[in-house]
């Protein structure tokens, strides 16, 4: 028998989305939560282990290390903002279980896997990158010297073993709607724009596209794409149907679901027969044909990083698209009946002031159906993070808030930390209050009374927190006014961590 494991997405934040399926780990605007699906792989390949999500599920620190006293072997998913917090969790179950061994996976750890080992002595090794095989081989009986990709200590040093070559057969892998059904508690799970309840899952790993921003292709997933076959996606989603028939909409969760044409139209003829609501990621660089084969097949809506409406800073951060090929695939969905959430950055490399307005008339221009607007995030191990640090743009090491919700720590010359939190809302602001984004909330209210209550519940919660980054704005504002003397008469505003209250 492999030694007992638990594989766990700690307790962190309130209602914080943390990293075992969150590519921007933070608290959200409004509560969300993405499934474990990196955590649900290994559990399944492992007889007798336990796939904790503990955000979603309200399972506190406490009584997370009351369970781990039954278990031999700990796999916890960390995040960069989540880390100090998770080795602090580590630490305790650590002195209530003394035999316990425990890993670290997940892109914090892959990029600064030495400083993490370093940091706490309660880690007994950590698996970079890709880690559904070294993790299982360790609960297997691998000695840590023949596990390829992990790092550990030996004899006072951290050792490196060689990287894991990148996994290439992903039908080999287990399914993880077998691992939600027998763990994860289904309705639990929200996402604002998907219908509810949803589930989601990966069809395919990795991405080619050379996003400077984007996290797990440059440390978790790598670039090179690699796909399951059509067939084992359709009997994988045909037992998920059959789990759950109350589910509204399945959700394929891959960093780029259908860049590759021929085979999202292939999948799409296997997918119509099952008659399921789905939806996926997209890039704008999708053309009609493939679209009509997803929307024929049950395709509602796409997720899409417009990320800016500014020519300059889409070449900045490479992302091998142009704002006119953006509004010709927004009208082609649009032709179709296909909904769009777009996803949009500010404080990227190059932002202005004139780009950031650019970037907002750019987004009501395009009419999407939802949108989020995020803080741009310089992650360790990105070619964004070297950029701003070599440049000295990161003024504050702290990503998030006391309540987990995102912090600006890049500042450009002429454009202030603050002005970018300020900007966030206000973005927001002119997109939502707009007379035809009103009546579009109101009818899709009006005929759904569930539908009414889960939007009064995510406005209350978006202008809360809406109300909490006015606070922080003007805070700040009168700190670069009136300056707060130190005891010796001198101006500390600098040396002060930028801080959100926390809403």
């Amino acid at each position: 028998m492999p030694l007992k494991t638990l594989f766990l997405n700690p307790p962190s934040f309130e209602n914080f989305d943390g990293g075992a399926g969150s590519r921007w780990p933070a608290t959200r605007e409004i509560e969300s939560y993405w499934y474990p699906v990196w955590l649900a792989y290994p559990a399944g390949m492992l007889e007798g282990s336990r796939l904790l999500d503990a955000p979603p599920h309200h399972v506190s620190g406490d009584q997370t290390i009351e369970l781990c006293k039954e278990y031999e072997f700990l796999v916890l998913f960390t995040s960069t903002p989540g880390f100090p917090g998770d080795i602090r969790l580590a630490e305790a179950i650590k002195q209530k279980n003394p035999n316990i061994k425990i890993a670290f996976v997940g892109p914090h750890v892959t990029t600064l896997p030495e400083e993490s080992l370093k940091m706490c002595a309660a880690i007994d090794f950590v698996a970079r990158k890709e880690f559904d095989y070294s993790v299982t081989d360790f609960a297997k009986g691998k000695p840590l010297e023949e596990i390829a990709g992990i790092s550990y200590r030996k004899n006072g040093r951290v050792v490196h073993n060689p990287d894991a070559a990148q996994i290439t057969d992903l039908d080999a892998l287990p399914d993880v709607v077998d691992i939600y059904k027998r763990d994860l508690d289904v309705p639990r799970y929200n996402v604002p724009f998907l219908l509810h309840p949803f589930v989601a899952l990966y069809t395919t790993r990795g991405c080619p596209a050379q996003c400077t921003f984007c996290l797990w292709p440059q440390t978790l997933s790598g670039h090179p794409w690699r796909k399951r076959s059509t067939d084992a996606v359709a009997r994988e989603m045909a037992k998920a149907k059959e789990f759950w028939p109350g589910v509204k909409e399945f959700f394929f969760d891959d960093d780029t679901f259908n860049i590759q044409k021929a085979r999202t139209i292939e999948l799409c003829e296997k997918l119509k027969p099952l008659k399921l609501t789905w939806s996926c990621t997209s890039r704008v660089t999708t053309d009609y044909e493939t679209l009509k084969a997803m929307r024929e097949a049950g395709c509602r809506l796409l997720i899409v990083g417009y990320e800016s409406g500014d020519p300059q800073i889409l070449k900045n951060i490479k992302k091998g698209a142009t704002v006119d090929r953006a509004r010709q695939f927004t009208k082609d969905c649009h032709k179709l009946g296909l909904t769009i959430h777009g996803d949009f950055i500010l404080g990227l490399p190059g932002e202005t002031r004139e780009s950031i307005r650019r970037t907002i008339d750019f987004a009501k221009e395009l009419d999407v159906e939802t949108i989020q607007v995020s803080i741009a995030h310089a992650y360790p191990g990105t070619e964004l993070y070297d950029f701003a640090k070599q440049n000295g743009f990161i003024t504050n090491t702290k990503m998030v808030d006391e309540g987990g919700h995102q912090l600006a720590h890049i500042q450009y010359p002429g454009l202030p930390a603050e002005e970018v939190v300020d900007m966030v809302h206000r973005f927001y602001d002119e997109y939502y209050f707009r007379p035809k984004a009103v009546f579009r909330i109101l009818r899709k209210s009006m005929f759904d009374s569930s539908e009414r209550k889960r939007l009064y519940k995510e406005a209350k919660s978006f202008l809360k927190l809406r109300a909490a980054r006015n606070r922080y704005v003007k805070n700040k504002r009168n700190e670069h006014t009136h300056p707060a003397p130190d005891a010796r008469g001198g101006d500390t505003t600098k040396e002060k961590e930028s801080e959100v209250v926390n809403a």
